[in-house]
């Protein structure tokens, strides 16, 4: 083999590990939701809109799903001190899997002053697949709880998913948590989400490409040393 075609083979190989890992990528489709909410409040009914952007990053066998608020909902009527709101909610899947995830968040790291929009952090919660395939995640209801009392808002416009997520099951299933005839969930802090690439998958195709590397080396060493030893003759 010349030098060309073991330049050119190596090439080869190199290309073809890095496309098994480009195409090892879930591919994940976010878009930003308006989303209607009318809430119960204790001092009667109250409506705001908010668009809502949910996404998914992967995370050992699931998936870290946070979602965010871009504009604040419902109101209280006195002054909310640091600490005294904690938020909720749920999502709803669709598409591959069904039920509902729950996210949750910290509480308001600041005063929120009487009679404005209350401000809703990042909540984020995991979710193991049960199934493989494209997974919707639609906004759900949302719960504040402040100074002793609970305030539910409920999307009323029918939203649209605000992610559609291709996800693959862990072997042998999913397994409960906060999540309601579907994959798992459970709470945490806010993390910034990027959907990244299958860890399992990323590793099968480095290994694949270091494998055909080494092929590759092994035989450019054994050729050199064959002409050599013709050459000692």
């Amino acid at each position: 083999m010349s030098y060309r075609n073991r330049t050119a083979a190596l090439a080869s190989a190199a290309a073809l590990a890095g496309s098994v890992v480009w195409l090892a990528a879930p591919v994940a489709r976010a878009e930003v939701v308006d989303v209607n909410y009318q809430c119960k409040t204790p001092i009667g009914d109250k409506s705001a809109v908010s668009p809502i952007d949910i996404k998914g990053a992967r995370s050992g066998s699931g998936y870290r799903i946070t979602m965010s608020w871009q504009k604040g909902v419902s109101s209280s009527p006195v002054e909310l001190g640091k600490g005294a709101m904690t938020p909720s909610a749920t999502i709803a899947l669709g598409g591959a899997d069904s039920g509902t995830l729950t996210v949750t968040g910290p509480a308001n790291d600041a005063a929120i002053p009487a009679n404005t929009p209350i401000k809703i952090n990042d909540l984020s919660g995991t979710y193991t697949p049960k199934k493989s395939g494209e997974v919707t995640f639609t906004a759900g209801v949302l719960t504040i709880k402040a100074l002793g009392t609970t305030t539910t808002c409920t999307p009323t416009n029918d939203p649209g998913p605000s992610l559609k997520l291709d996800v693959t099951a862990a072997r042998g299933g999913g397994t409960t948590g906060s999540t309601q005839g579907g994959g798992s969930g459970s709470g945490g802090g806010a993390e910034l989400p990027q959907t990244g690439p299958d860890d399992s998958a990323v590793a099968l195709g480095i290994l694949g490409g270091t494998v055909l590397l080494a092929g590759a080396a092994g035989t450019l060493w054994l050729t050199r040393r064959h002409r050599s030893a013709r050459a000692g003759h």
